[in-house]
Order: structure tokens, then sequence, then C-alpha cells
């Protein structure tokens, strides 16, 4: 990693980048012709006035002057012609391209496993897909045909320029070695300052996107002073990095401006003497090569400008790259597609961990048959969701084996898996959109009169046309338009209306009102008929009608058994829960 950071320009991430443009090939072309024309077009005006300064305004023939002014007005419009079609097809390729990579970002991130954003950044992640991406984009738009627009603008100037008057080219190449040295250290310092830039960047957007998010929870704490305080050290820390690239910036540009000028005066200096004295430059390569230097050196100064472009280009493609290079997928190779399950869930000596060597379960073995209702529950970190976890295949276990229907889960594809299982969580979790499409996540096999009537038949049918717009009612962001109950309420008929073969309900109806928590009740004695069903509890009163009652502590079952039975348990773990949660309520 250090020796590829020491790179001033690593080509392995550039030809990776030049890959995606193979589908652009024709745009790509097209571009690279108008770059060829805009230099072409461009260092042929100044050749064109000499020759009509010493032709005909020096010879004093005026009848062939109007035809020089003509093709440099040819000459003038073709170029801005060519810079016209450059900028629309340039720009056109550079965000085709970071359509494609974005588009590929987000479907490689889709299939991470949950171990991956437990561990990463929200704010980080947001970076790569959006900011990051618009700098890809600037790549192709202002870096990649900029600079070789730059260079081969300066060749065609400078072959000009030796064929038109060799001891004056001379002059003007004096300083380029100059300016070659300082542009390559500045390119060098660049990038260093624009990695910082990056990672401020990134800092930042994470900080802001998890407090603006947790605004809440600061207020009620009153942390706002503290936050406020940490937000200015990490925005100063980001202005510091700016900072740096203005600082190099500021020394740069000066210095090319310095020796550009420098140039010009002795180029006007001893060309004006050769002119008037030696006749070994004519009054036409004077005023054309001072239309000259400025194209010569103003493309060097803009190549640096533009190395600026590439280079925060190339360090946000770094970034992405890296996500796209990340191995976090759940193995999904299964062959096996779940239409349907009869609801058997085995699960054998399964072992698992988040972090290495710190395991949460312990050998955990149990078997719900099909159509029964088990309760799981347990104190808090006892291993109850993870279960659920494993069940869904969001994290891959270190041993045993799950099986639903006598099938190892890892058999089945994963989609197929995943739709025949529906899980209401305790944080319910809403997208700034209708409560339809809340509902069906836009699924286009559930229609809203599918959606009616699975929330007439659990009794939530009313409370929805209650609310203005009905079922098209947008709840905004995280569905803060309606009350912790009201989400919960949603997220039970967004489970439901999938017809699920196994349901599971993880702490669905802990924050929730007591009306809320009928309607639920309710809709759970219907939708659980039939079919399996998980349900995770911390409340014993809600888990009493359980065919099957699992008692876990820190990650081993302890106990198993219906209710009944284990209170009949002397000194039993369930019996202790359930005593100190009834003695507590009587005592309220």
């Amino acid at each position: 990693m250090a020796e590829k950071e020491k790179k001033i320009f690593d080509v392995s991430l550039f030809k990776r980048l030049l890959q995606y443009i193979q589908p652009y090939r024709t745009v790509f072309i097209v571009s690279l012709f108008c770059v060829i024309g805009l230099s072409l077009f461009g260092a042929l005006r100044p050749y064109v006035l000499q020759q009509a300064i010493d032709t005909q305004i020096a010879q004093k023939k005026y009848d062939g002057f109007v035809i020089y002014i003509v093709i440099m007005l040819v000459l003038l419009l073709v170029e801005v012609f060519s810079q016209l079609l450059f900028i629309y097809y340039a720009s056109w390729l550079g965000q085709s391209v970071v359509r494609d990579i974005r588009v590929k970002l987000f479907k490689h991130m889709l299939k991470f496993k949950m171990t991956y954003f437990d561990k990463s950044s929200v704010g980080v992640l947001i970076t790569r897909a959006v900011t990051d991406m618009e700098r890809i984009a600037d790549i192709f738009g202002e870096g990649l045909f900029m600079i070789f627009s730059d260079i081969l603008k300066m060749l065609v100037v400078a072959g000009f320029m030796l064929y038109m008057n060799w001891k004056l080219s001379l002059v003007v190449f004096t300083t380029l070695p100059l300016i070659i040295f300082a542009t390559k250290i500045f390119q060098k310092y660049m990038k260093r300052a624009f990695e910082d830039v990056r990672t401020e960047v990134s800092n930042l957007n994470s900080f802001v996107q998890e407090r603006v998010t947790g605004m809440k929870i600061l207020q009620l704490f009153t942390r706002e002073t503290t936050e406020y305080k940490k937000f200015k050290a990490i925005n100063e820390r980001h202005k510091k990095g700016w900072l740096k690239t203005v600082w190099y910036n500021s020394i740069f540009f000066p210095i090319a401006e310095f020796l550009s000028s420098l140039t010009m005066g002795a180029v006007i200096w001893l060309g004006g003497l050769n002119t008037v004295i030696g006749q070994t430059a004519s009054m036409g390569d004077l005023i054309a090569f001072t239309m000259f230097i400025p194209m010569l050196f103003r493309p060097l100064n803009q190549i640096a400008n533009k190395f600026n472009t590439l280079q925060m280009g190339m360090v946000a493609a770094d970034r992405v790259f890296k996500v796209l290079d990340t191995d976090s997928n759940i193995d999904d190779t299964g062959t096996i597609e779940a239409n349907h399950f009869q609801g058997e869930i085995e699960f054998d000596n399964v072992r698992f961990s988040y972090v290495k060597d710190e395991e949460v379960l312990k050998g955990v073995s149990f078997k719900v048959e099909a159509g029964q209702t088990v309760a799981i529950v347990g104190a808090t970190g006892a291993g109850k969701s993870t279960i659920i976890n494993l069940l869904n295949r969001f994290y891959e276990i270190n041993s045993g084996s799950i099986r639903i229907d006598g099938e190892d889960i890892r058999a089945m594809t994963l989609s197929s898996l995943r739709n025949q299982i529906a899980v209401v969580l305790q944080d319910v979790f809403l997208f700034a959109d209708t409560i339809l499409n809340n509902i069906t996540l836009n699924n286009e096999y559930i229609t809203e009169e599918d959606v009616i009537t699975a929330a007439k038949s659990i009794g939530i049918h009313e409370f929805i046309s209650s609310l203005p717009g009905g079922y098209h009612y947008n709840v905004k962001e995280r569905g803060v338009m309606l009350s912790s109950g009201q989400r919960q309420l949603i997220s039970f008929l967004r489970a439901y209306v999938t017809n699920p073969s196994i349901l599971i309900l993880d702490e669905a109806t802990s924050s929730v009102d007591s009306y809320s928590e009928q309607l639920i009740q309710d809709a759970t004695d219907t939708i659980t008929k039939g079919r399996t069903s998980i349900v995770i509890a911390h409340r014993l009163a809600t888990v009493q009608q359980a065919d099957k009652i699992i008692v876990m502590d820190a990650g081993q079952i302890v106990e198993m058994g219906t209710h009944k039975s284990l209170l009949k348990k002397k000194d039993g773990y369930y019996k202790n829960l359930y005593e100190v949660q009834f003695l507590k309520a009587e005592t309220v």
C-alpha cells in the first residue's frame, strides 16, 4: 500500500477505469477527434496570421488579405464547433461511465453480509456511491481528454514554432524544463493533499449523517454543545486539507505565469532586435510567437490543474474499486428454489460469532415442527435475534447446520429462502415513500387490492384509510409522520401481505401502545394459524400460548417446553423470569 501511494499516477488503476469505456467506443473516438481538431485548428490561426502579415501587410499587398481573414474565421468557427462537441460528448461519456460503475457498486453492496455494514460507516459508503462518483466523471469531462488536448496542442504549437523560426523557438524552449520540473513536483504534493481531502470529506459526511439521524438523542441528553465542538474540529481538519491544495496552487501558478511572462519578454526583445537589426525574424513571426507562447505555456499550466482533477478522480476511483473488490458476499451457490416451505426448522449444534473467537451461539440445537408457534425468550444478549439473522442467512455460521424441511438452507438460493420468511422487527424502518410502497416494497406481484384485503383481514384498514391520501400517504424519511405503534402496524402488514411460509416476530409488540398491541395480537392469531411462527419477546405475557418456549442464556439453550411445563420447574430460569416480570407488574 505504501508503495502504491508513492506513485504519482497508478497506471493499472487507470487501465481498469478505461475498461468501462468499451461500450461507448464510438463516443470516445468522436471526443478524441474533437480534441485533435481543437489542437490543430487552434495552432493554425497564428500561422495564418503570420502569413497574412508577411505576405500581405509587410509587402503592402492587400489583394489576398481578405482570403486570409476568411480562412481565420473558418478556423475559428471549426474550433468552436469542435469544442462544443468535445464538451458535450466528453461529459456524456463521463456520466455514462459513472452511471455504470454506480449501478455495479450498488448491486455489489446489496449482496454484502450484514457484517460489512456492521463495521462500515454509512457516511463513508454514501460518499463512495455519490461524491466519489462525481469525481470519477470529472476524469473524462475535465481530466483525461483535457490533458491529452493540452499535450497535443503543445506538440502542434512547438512544431509550428520550429518550422517558422527555430531561433526564437529555442528562446521559448529554454524555460520549458523549469516549468515541467515544477509541474512534476506540484503533482506529487497535490496527490497527497487530495488523498487527505477525500479522507476528511468521508469523515465529515459520516459525522453529519450520524448526528442528523440521531438528533433526538443528542437533544434529549443535551449533547448539542459537545457535538458542536466535535463538528468544528472535523470541519477544521477538512478546511486545512483544502487549504493545503490552495497553498500548492498559490505557489505553482504564479511561478508558471512569471516564467511565461519572462519568456514573452525575451521573445519580444530578441525578436524585435532580429526584426529591426538582423532581419532573421519577420514581423509576422514576432506577432505569431506572441500568440504561440500563451498557447504553449497555458496548456502546461492547465495540465497541472487538470491533473489535479485527474488525481482526485483517481483517488475516488481507487476508493470505489476497493468497495467493489471487497469480498463480503454471502455464498449464494444454492440450487434449490424454495417455492413453499412446510415449515419444519432445525438448528443442529450451531455455533456462531460476530467477532472472531467471541461466540454468540454456543452449540444451539432445537427443532420446530411445521405449523408450530415457538417463542424464544431470554435476557438481552442471550442470542435470540442472532437465531433470526442466521435463519435468513444474513451471516454465515461457524459450524453446525440449519435445515428447513430437511434441507440445509445453504443449498437454497438466497432470494427464494428469504421470500418464504417474513420478519417483523422491533426497530421498524420505513422509507420516505407512500404507505403502499412501504408495504409492497415495489413488488409488482402485490397489488393495491391485495394490500387492502390483507389490511382488512388484520383490522388496520380503518387506521390507514383515516390518513390523508390513505394508502398513498407519504410517511417521509424513516416514517416520522407516524407513531411508533403505527409504524409497527405497517411493518406487520408488510410481512403479512407476502403470505410467508415462516413468520418471525422479533420484539414486534415491545414499543407499541395497548391499542396497537391488541391489533397486532389479533392479527398474529390469524396469520400464525397453520404457519410456522417464531416469536421473540422480553414480555413473557405475549408468549404464553406458544406451542414451545425456548429459553436462552449467554448463547445457549437452558430450558425448553410449554409455558405450563416450564413454570413447574423448581428454580427454573423461565419461572424466575416470569415471576420477576409479574411481580413488577403487580407492584406498578
